[in-house]
């Protein structure tokens, strides 16, 4: 989805002609699956992080355009809200001793970046919600000046044909109920996405192995319990963004018609399933065309671009999604993890990256995998529980039923994790720095949410109001972030 467009409105010839190309591209697809050598030397892992920026009272900031220049550096791009950047960290492996240089090149460049937007007064947040977005943050000017985001917000608003309409109620009761007339509320939720290249006959068995993590993942990491001054799901970033990009008025969604946002419906059996299932199911939001023929590009023995079936891959947000990328004129395929949120530090976000690739690891290789043993829709509940509930959550497992999320991580998943990270070729030391992390959290039931809640509470008890007990949490929490301690040993105010 990151690549420029250049409409912003488009032609029912366009869309015609854009169809026709994604269906081209999807038949050179499955030759290329068939008969081309797709790039694999070693797994490689890759990742991003987007993260907010406040001013000195710890409100949004929407400057990303000067925060950007005096950052200066390109691993750091916009994002969909001018308080919004992204940061793109290059791909690497993760076999020996790779990941703690890793750390420090994210805390390094991270540090670089907070001291070059302070500045300008502004700082950085790495959070899932930043919760002190009120409506009036998106008052005036709140989009980022790029086409394809304005072209992106118009497809949705004419595919609904009505405002996109917010309806969520948290554990504790607390409900938000707002209509939105663009997709500012969907800027709000603020991601991690962890890659991994695979090889095309083993992508199927990794992307189901990732859709039965997402549960837990969530349930691990969630961090984003406030929106708008509710405090709603342990990880409402999940919902927000469903209801947010959702193109599809009451009666569609009555009819059964997919979402955008989308966990699926069930497992597969190739890559392929979910590229075809892009181009039945979802019309073209953005039906920018390419001038290349891929099926003579493919007969002349060079690489096709497949522009359009990337472009339209990228308007679909499954939150584990497929990849088709080409990197030095070699294709490759990807798993792209859309399901944690950013933060809440350097070493929390480099230990949910650890558990995912060592408990997606040794998932795969398992002769009786946990996919053959689980239905689809079990998969998909779990998923909506972590988010729900958070480390909280009861999580279905093969073999232990309805078991506590915590409980679920320290006797099948942490061994899997190791396991699977040890077959990775990860240093011992690293490995348990790393997964000791994930078994804090579960031992003391503390995670960025968690302590998000605590905190509020406890200054809201005080007697502070709801915002102001939001951005006295946002202030520790941007301390505690860069301290680098994990989230499970942060203290709650005195």
């Amino acid at each position: 989805m990151g690549r420029d467009i250049e409409a912003v409105r488009y032609t029912r010839e366009q869309r015609q002609r854009y169809r026709d190309k994604v269906k081209l591209c999807l038949d050179v697809f499955e030759q290329m699956l068939a008969t081309s050598s797709f790039a694999f030397d070693e797994p490689k892992i890759g990742m991003e992080i987007e993260l907010n920026l406040v001013d000195s009272d710890y409100r949004p900031r929407l400057d990303n355009d000067e925060v950007l220049t005096a950052i200066a550096n390109p691993e750091y791009q916009t994002e969909l809200a001018r308080f919004n950047i992204e940061f793109n960290v290059a791909p690497g492996t993760l076999s020996g001793g790779n990941a703690v240089d890793l750390e420090r090149n994210l805390r390094e460049s991270l540090n670089e970046a907070e001291r070059r937007s302070a500045q300008l007064g502004a700082h950085i947040v790495m959070i899932g919600i930043l919760p002190t977005v009120t409506p009036e943050t998106y008052d005036g000017d709140w989009m980022s000046a790029n086409a394809r985001y304005q072209a992106l917000n118009d497809a949705v608003l004419s595919a609904r044909g009505e405002d996109i309409h917010l309806d969520i109620t948290g554990a504790s009761g607390e409900r938000l109920l707002r209509y939105a007339d663009s997709l500012a509320p969907e800027s709000a939720c603020t991601s991690m996405q962890l890659h991994l290249q695979v090889r095309p006959h083993e992508f199927a068995a990794h992307w189901n192995a990732a859709q039965v993590l997402a549960g837990p993942q969530l349930a691990l990491g969630a961090n984003s319990p406030y929106f708008m001054g509710r405090e709603l799901w342990a990880e409402t970033r999940i919902e927000l963004f469903t209801q947010a990009a959702d193109t599809r008025p009451i009666e569609l969604k009555n009819q059964g018609v997919r979402p955008r946002v989308f966990f699926g419906d069930r497992w597969i059996n190739s890559i392929f399933d979910l590229f075809e299932e892009n181009t039945l199911y979802f019309p073209a939001m953005l039906p920018e065309l390419d001038d290349e023929d891929p099926q003579a590009t493919f007969y002349s023995g060079r690489t096709p671009k497949l522009a359009e079936m990337r472009l339209h891959n990228g308007t679909i947000y499954r939150w584990n999604r497929p990849i088709y990328d080409i990197v030095d004129g070699q294709p490759h395929l990807r798993v792209e993890n859309r399901v944690l949120p950013a933060g809440p530090t350097i070493v929390d976000t480099l230990a949910n990256a650890a558990f995912y690739y060592g408990a997606l690891r040794a998932l795969v290789k398992d002769d009786r995998p946990a996919w053959s043993r689980m239905s689809f829709r079990t998969a998909s509940q779990n998923f909506t529980s972590g988010a729900r509930n958070g480390i909280d959550a009861q999580l279905f497992w093969p073999g232990l039923g309805e078991t506590p999320a915590s409980e679920l991580v320290l006797r099948e998943l942490l061994p899997m994790a190791h396991e699977g990270l040890t077959a990775w070729g990860v240093d011992a030391d690293v490995r348990n720095r790393l997964l000791g992390v994930i078994e804090g959290r579960c031992l003391t039931g503390q995670n960025g949410a968690d302590w998000q809640v605590a905190t509020v509470r406890r200054l809201e008890g005080r007697g502070m109001s709801r915002q102001d007990a939001l951005r006295e949490m946002v202030a520790a929490y941007a301390v505690n972030m860069h301290g680098n301690e994990p989230v499970h040993t942060w203290d709650l105010p005195k």
